[in-house]
């Protein structure tokens, strides 16, 4: 049997030792829940990440994250523009809906997985403003995007000026956001832009079991805490998210595991030409293939996702071997 080569999913990857360290270092006696010391620096630190005074707060799933965030900004009768394809509407099981009390997703098209202001007033100008119709209160877009896009600085201040005009909030899932900024080149304020919130992802870029949501308005952090506590995401020893979350910006690890990973989508997209269904600008690549064509990789060891009939998508991580991307490379080229 040849060896097993995963492109599943960076859900799949493996923990960082160094975060593996983090946890150890913080197996001491400590404040329970979030009363610690490292749970008490996170605010800095990110303050110092975005030049911008912000809280932060330990989540453990992007999921939660992603909904406790636009719980702060969506009434229940109000609704949430996002794209068709995002991760809110099509993979977290209908999380939105419960945690924001029955708020409405308003889905809407955009090239790549991504929004501009045109795509989003396509959805909410038709909308009477009256009580017979929902609401749009809120804007949820994905950094990088579902089909592995980055929003330029440009786009995103086109979306904060749209979304301060029309008296909505502005959420940014970041599972991947890391991976943008590395493509992006700038800091990680420019690949936020104006936005309210952030779900800044750790898990898929080499973490466990925590993500940090990220607050622009530090007012609104008292409220996403009991939310938090309601939801049933607050840790009884909450030192051990916090731990994870500053070993991942501890000397920008962050950074330098999403470089990794996307050099490692680079080298196979380099493979694939006219096979890409999108431009590879972090850690995915949706790649058109035949059935007989997947059944080939699958045979040589290539662990992935089909994507419809027609296509796969590979996901590289923090720790793919530069070998079994050059594999895969030349397997995609000998097809």
């Amino acid at each position: 049997m040849p060896r097993q080569r995963p492109f599943l999913s960076d859900n799949a990857a493996t923990i960082h030792p160094r975060l593996w360290e983090a946890m150890r270092a913080a197996d001491s006696p400590d404040s329970p829940y979030d009363g610690d010391r490292l749970s008490a620096a996170l605010d800095e630190r990110f303050s110092e990440l975005f030049g911008r005074e912000c809280a932060a707060i330990w989540i453990a799933t992007g999921t939660a994250a992603n909904c406790l965030a636009l719980a702060t900004m969506v009434q229940p009768h109000g609704g949430v523009v996002c794209h068709e394809e995002a991760h809110i509407e099509v993979d977290e099981g209908g999380a939105p809906g419960f945690y924001l009390h029955g708020a409405k997703l308003m889905l809407a098209s955009g090239e790549g997985a991504k929004l501009t202001p045109a795509d989003i007033a396509a959805v909410i100008d038709p909308i009477r403003p009256d009580v017979h119709q929902v609401q749009p209160h809120a804007i949820a877009i994905t950094q990088a995007s579902e089909y592995g896009r980055a929003y330029r600085p440009h786009e995103l201040a086109a979306l904060g000026a749209f979304a301060k005009e029309r008296g909505l909030g502005l959420h940014m899932d970041g599972a991947r956001f890391a991976n943008a900024v590395a493509f992006l080149g700038g800091s990680a304020a420019d690949a936020a832009g104006p936005c309210d919130t952030l779900a800044f992802g750790c898990i898929k870029n080499g973490g466990m079991s925590a993500e940090a949501l990220v607050l622009f308005d530090p007012a609104q952090a008292e409220l996403v805490k009991y939310r938090r506590k309601r939801a049933g995401h607050l840790q009884c020893k909450g030192r051990y998210q916090a731990a994870q979350v500053l070993a991942m910006l501890e000397g920008d690890l962050w950074l330098e595991n999403a470089r990794a990973a996307n050099a490692a989508a680079a080298e196979i997209a380099g493979a694939c030409g006219e096979r890409l269904m999108h431009p590879v600008e972090a850690n995915e690549l949706f790649v058109r293939l035949t059935p007989g064509e997947r059944e080939s990789l699958r045979a040589q060891g290539f662990e992935f996702y089909d994507w419809g009939a027609d296509a796969a998508r590979f996901v590289t991580a923090w720790n793919t071997p530069q070998d079994d991307a050059l594999a895969l490379a030349q397997a995609v080229a000998n097809l």
